[in-house]
């Protein structure tokens, strides 16, 4: 990851670090390793056995009834969207405090999206405001469990109930979270998961979207594969054994075998990956407790973080600086720290499109986004990386504090 090179660390120092330390990278080992290679020998390359060793592996983990792989975390929005049923004229709730691929989904299904503000402790979309952002036009919600910690999805889900909403959460961030003592990935209409590389499992490229809906897993397998249909059962013809049907619009969403068995390889070690995860977030917390200057993350007593990302928020009441100054100086000691997000709709191609600050009404989350900055947080992590971290926050909150 790049580093300003031309900034001096605080005060003119030496940096923390002589080499960059990124905010976050995978953790690929020998065994992960050796199940791709096994593949690559082998006579499947894609859509082979592995897929559904993958599927049926993930699903069990994570308490679903079906799981359906996908090329990208993205492909599984789009997937779970069109499955929905959403097309035109068609409203989609979601947050602005995310990636922009958790919006443009609609887009791609010719729906719009409608950002709901989040909740000021736990950074996730609020449920009172989903309620107030309801209309005839509505039909589906996308709550994003933020960082990793799940939204409320006993308020989120009844509100779908009474206003017969289809609910698809988007837990790339949260892999292994739990709410209320259960899985996140079996508790709503369909769950979507990413394994990009700085996700908490990876396939170099990835996505899932678990589901307990025969129709909607029926409908999901069809869409990642161009909305062919190859089941005699289903065909409204049949000319032979080499017969298929495309029957709707589709896409080459598939993974591949080689993907899907590095993912299997991966998936045994996502409890130890995710144990690391709460060591570190343990740690700075520990360190970070009576640091003037900065607000750690909230957690929702009935959530378990996957801790996919750790934030700090910044107090500009007890800081001499803005978030620019921390920023940079943070990457001058050569911690990659990152902010994560951008609202969606300050980017161009929704403001283009009338979004603004004024019609989304989220003055929440643009409170939140000025504030905010991503520490390093991944299981390669080790004890020196962590406490370089901490070391680098507290010397320039240090320097920049009253």
């Amino acid at each position: 990851m790049y580093l300003n090179r031309d900034l001096p660390a605080v005060a003119g120092g030496k940096p923390v670090r002589e080499k960059p330390l990124p905010y976050a990278r995978q953790w690929i080992d020998e065994e992960d390793i050796d199940a791709v290679a096994e593949v690559l020998r082998g006579d499947w390359l894609t859509t082979g056995p592995k897929i559904t060793e993958f599927e049926e592996k993930f699903a069990a983990y994570v308490g679903s009834r079906y799981a359906v792989a996908v090329a990208n975390g993205t492909a599984a929005l789009h997937a779970a969207v069109f499955a929905a049923g959403i097309g035109p004229g068609d409203e989609v709730i979601t947050t602005p405090m995310t990636f922009v691929a958790s919006a443009n989904c609609v887009f791609y299904c010719g729906g719009t999206p409608v950002f709901a503000d989040i909740d000021s402790r736990t950074y996730n979309i609020s449920p009172d405001e989903i309620e107030g952002k309801i209309t005839p036009r509505t039909r589906a919600v996308i709550p994003v469990h933020f960082t990793g910690q799940p939204c409320d999805l006993d308020r989120i889900n009844e509100i779908a109930r009474k206003n017969d909403l289809i609910v698809i959460e988007d837990a790339a961030h949260a892999l292994g979270a739990e709410y209320k003592g259960k899985k996140i990935g079996g508790l709503s209409d369909m769950t979507i998961f990413s394994f990009h590389p700085v996700k908490h499992i990876t396939t170099g490229e990835g996505g899932m979207i678990t589901t307990n809906s025969e129709e909607f897993y029926q409908r999901l397998r069809r869409f990642r594969d161009h909305g062919i249909v190859r089941d005699r059962s289903l065909t409204l013809e049949n000319h032979g054994p080499w017969y298929y049907e495309q029957r709707e619009l589709g896409f080459n969403y598939r993974l591949t075998d080689i993907q899907a068995a590095l993912g299997i390889s991966q998936l045994k070690k996502i409890e130890s990956f995710l144990k690391r995860r709460r060591e570190i977030v343990e740690t700075y917390n520990e360190n970070f407790l009576h640091t003037e200057g900065i607000v750690l993350p909230y957690q929702a007593p009935q959530c378990r973080s996957a801790w996919h990302l750790y934030l700090i928020s910044l107090d500009p009441g007890r800081l001499r600086a803005g978030r620019k100054e921390l920023f940079e100086a943070l990457r001058a000691e050569n911690i990659a720290v990152n902010v994560h997000y951008l609202p969606v709709f300050y980017h161009p191609f929704y403001r283009l499109r009338g979004f603004s600050s004024g019609s989304c009404a989220c003055p929440r989350a643009e409170k939140l986004y000025k504030s905010i900055i991503s520490l390093p947080l991944y299981p390669a992590m080790s004890d020196r990386d962590v406490f370089d971290v901490i070391k680098a926050v507290q010397r320039v909150i240090d320097h920049y504090g009253y």
